[in-house]
């Protein structure tokens, strides 16, 4: 896997054609309830593992994280490109929490 692009069109090519058996068939077959369960627990982890020393584990569990939201996005049909393009309206910008929008409907 060369990026986080290429592993998103891994995922999207395997909801397009299903790998009977693969673990991303099985997360896009269980629907979108059983995606956002992996990414919660996947983030636990995340954080779990930032409290302890040392990394390998800390890198093992956002692996973990990184693909599990990938299969989200994937799923909701949100594009990478997407994701790259609000990314890109934040560069260079101070980030202060009074110019964030308010986030509803949590």
């Amino acid at each position: 896997m060369q990026n986080m692009e290429d592993l998103y069109q891994m995922i999207a090519a395997r909801q397009k054609n299903p790998k009977q058996g693969s673990y991303t068939d099985y997360l896009f077959t269980e629907g979108l309830d059983k995606i956002l369960k992996k990414v919660g627990e996947e983030s636990t982890e995340v954080i779990v593992a930032a409290k302890n020393p040392g990394d390998d584990e800390l890198v093992y569990e956002t692996a973990d994280l990184f693909y599990h939201v990938l299969v989200l996005l994937v799923e909701r049909g949100v594009s990478f490109d997407q994701i790259k393009a609000e990314l890109a309206k934040r560069e260079g910008k101070m980030s202060d929490f009074k110019d964030r929008p308010e986030i509803k409907n949590l």
